[in-house]
């Protein structure tokens, strides 16, 4: 990145915009290089971690808690089912929709992935001091939180 940095015109350089763009697919790759070798994506990682941290919910839930769309969840859902990672139940209050729970095998494979997501936050902010990621995680959060609140 260092190279396309130095190579890009001084206008870009200075734009905010910019930087977080070729930040973000910079750290975009590790990551997906990441966990391809969890055999995973980023979709399984967002769907693992929504259900350990609010428990089994449904399908629709799950999407709105992970940004995913509809088809991206029920796609990403079909293959952790088919590795043992989730299960899916009847909701017992509405037949008609599943509810997703992670199984002790789901648990093992996000802490798996959560190692190989902090590995690639340490590569992504390697110039960075504890205290600046702090900061810098801190005025993202606010960016965004500014952006998409409703």
């Amino acid at each position: 990145m260092a190279d396309t940095v130095d190579a890009a015109p001084e206008r870009l350089r200075s734009r905010v915009t910019w930087l977080i763009s070729q930040t973000g697919v910079h750290s975009h790759r590790l990551l997906s290089d990441a966990l391809a070798s969890a055999d995973s994506r980023g979709y399984h990682y967002r769907l693992l971690a929504a259900l350990d941290e609010f428990g089994p919910s449904s399908q629709a839930a799950l999407g709105c808690r992970t940004d995913l769309d509809r088809s991206d969840v029920a796609e990403a859902l079909n293959e952790l089912s088919a590795r043992d990672l989730v299960e899916r139940s009847a909701d017992p209050l509405d037949r008609r929709r599943n509810i997703v729970a992670i199984t002790r095998a789901g648990t093992r494979q996000l802490q798996r992935l959560d190692e190989l997501v902090a590995e690639v936050q340490d590569r992504v902010l390697a110039p960075l001091s504890r205290s600046e990621r702090k900061t810098l995680v801190r005025m993202l959060t606010r960016v965004l939180e500014h952006h998409t609140a409703d």
